[in-house]
């Protein structure tokens, strides 16, 4: 199935420049097993590979899929949990030449109907029961709505009696084939990197359902690789993912640029904070990669209990890490924080280096990617003066084929040049992207702007405030006010007049201060991304600012 979007020119231009190469995922697992074959490789709670078992595992299951008639380029579906099998299958849909959708275990019918409409998945790869929920019951429920589905595999060693014909075990199915690899018919459906669709992922889907996004290989490899350089990932680091797999803030590191380098990669199945840090402990992992949530979680435990001088960074994603949270995290776990800008369906933007001054990897999303161009608009679509805030406007070989099988939504997001924009509104300084917002989330307070993310910035540093979020409300007068949202420290209090003490001691303009705060126990966000839904939180505050 070839990409949507990228042209002969384009392919040729980012490989000429030498961001794009010919490499696959599954190169760097033919390579670790040649090279440091006997180094494990993945652990979970169930299993431990080396680099040569996991070759093997993820050769065995994809030629029993070829066995089993699945063609090149037929949809796979893998709703899996952190584990070792979930990492094999993904890189197994690659090796037989299978597209793969890695979807969020908390992903349900609704979500499911819509990405099965669109893809016509022949296949898909699932826990029996997971968190309590009875997964093999609602896909045996999709399956009589779409035929399209033609075989189930589980991560389970056993098949329940009550299976749907045709499902199987992924475990057994891969220990049974081994020995029986056809690795010259395996190699016959390698995908081309650089137009051939191998990976679909999925938005957050803060409006309606989630979008799908297809991704040639190449543009991931090279994210991976800059990534890596980033964070000066080699073979002697220990990866763990903490948040889903599925998802960025873990995935980049694990799934993809851990193997690259020959890194391990240890995961963990479901999250809990107390039995994360004796994970980090144990294994001795010394990167690690969470959403903001996950780091509030494990520190309102006693993290000095547990020996993590083996971790070197954390790599936060997926939401708003406060300047204030990254310090403390900083401070109790021994590790530098790094964070970065990207987004599912534009591509990686920028990165801060592990080795970056505290202020500029608390503060900013670090610097652009290499390869990467950008520009800074103003609202009437000129760009803006250096260092004046703009939206963020950026083209480069870190970005995706388009929207599946939806050329007019491509159409809509890349211009015929590949420019794009994520919608932030940003400042450049110290060669670092600073965020102020996003565009739609611009507060015009009578025709003053707010950015959020500033005064969201400043707010974080009261030591009342464990979180916080800055959203528009309806004004008769002033057409928008600012109201915050904030999730106090344990046993703190907070008011309006205090707000407005505080941000008064920092300097700031009196039109930013919000007019409103609302306190809640928690922010809601989306799915298992970590983002808070602010546009949940509008809604909310709409009604009674009306």
């Amino acid at each position: 199935m070839k990409a949507l979007r990228y042209t002969q020119a384009m392919v040729d231009e980012f490989v000429r420049d030498g961001y794009w190469t010919d490499e696959t995922f599954y190169d760097s697992y033919e390579r670790n097993a040649r090279t440091i074959g006997d180094k494990e490789a993945l652990v979970d709670s169930r299993h431990r590979v080396t680099w040569r078992q996991a070759r093997d595992l993820v050769d065995a299951i994809a030629s029993a899929w070829v066995a089993a008639g699945i063609p090149r380029s037929a949809r796979v579906i893998i709703q899996a949990p952190n584990s070792v099998y979930g990492f094999l299958a993904r890189a197994a849909a690659e090796r037989a030449g299978l597209i793969s959708l890695t979807a969020f275990a908390t992903l349900r019918q609704n979500e499911l109907e819509d990405m099965l409409e669109k893809t016509q998945a022949e296949v898909a790869v699932i826990p029996s029961i997971f968190r309590g929920f009875d997964y093999l019951a609602m896909y045996q429920d999709l399956m009589t709505r779409f035929p399209s589905v033609r075989s189930l595999y589980l991560f389970d060693d056993v098949v329940p009696a009550d299976a749907p014909p045709g499902t199987r075990s992924l475990t057994r199915t891969a220990q049974q084939q081994l020995g029986q690899v056809d690795r010259a018919a395996l190699d016959a459906r390698r995908f081309d990197p650089f137009f051939d669709v191998a990976l679909l992922t999925t938005t957050s889907g803060t409006t309606g359902l989630p979008k799908l996004v297809e991704w040639p290989l190449a543009p991931r490899v090279c994210t991976s690789k800059g990534r890596i350089a980033l964070w000066e990932l080699t073979q002697d680091d220990i990866t763990m993912a903490i948040a889903p797999h599925a998802g960025g803030a873990a995935g980049t590191l694990t799934y993809f640029a851990a193997p690259l380098c020959g890194a391990k990669t240890v995961m963990l199945e479901d999250f809990d904070p107390e039995l994360a840090l004796q994970t980090i402990e144990r294994e001795k992992v010394t990167a690690i990669g969470v959403v903001p949530t996950h780091l509030v979680r494990m520190l309102e435990k006693n993290v000095e209990k547990y020996d993590l001088s083996s971790l070197r960074f954390i790599r936060s994603a997926g939401g708003y890490l406060s300047p204030q949270l990254a310090q403390e995290a900083e401070a109790r776990f021994g590790a530098v924080i790094t964070s970065d800008l990207g987004t599912q369906d534009k591509g990686s933007v920028s990165g801060c280096r592990v080795s970056d001054p505290g202020e500029l990897r608390r503060l900013t999303v670090g610097q652009m990617l290499p390869g990467n161009k950008v520009k800074l608009l103003g609202p009437d679509g000129i760009e803006v003066p250096l260092n004046e805030p703009g939206v963020l406007w950026f083209r480069g070989p870190h970005s995706p084929a388009g929207y599946y099988r939806d050329p007019a939504m491509t159409a809509e997001v890349f211009d015929a040049q590949g420019w794009c924009t994520t919608e932030d509104v940003v400042k450049f300084d110290q060669g670092c992207l600073w965020i102020l917002g996003r565009q739609k989330d611009v507060i015009i307070r009578g025709g003053q702007n707010i950015y959020p993310a500033e005064v969201e910035g400043l707010m974080n540093e009261h030591p009342s405030v464990a979180a916080v979020a800055v959203v528009a409300m309806p004004d008769a007068q002033y057409g928008e006010r600012a109201c915050a949202f904030v999730v106090l420290r344990r046993d703190k209090s907070l008011s309006l007049d205090k707000v407005r003490t505080f941000l008064a001691s920092k300097n700031v303009a009196k039109f930013k201060w919000p007019e409103r705060i609302e306190l809640v126990e928690r922010m809601p966000t989306v799915g298992d991304s970590g983002k808070v839904d602010k546009k949940a939180l509008r809604s909310l505050v709409a009604p009674q600012a009306a």
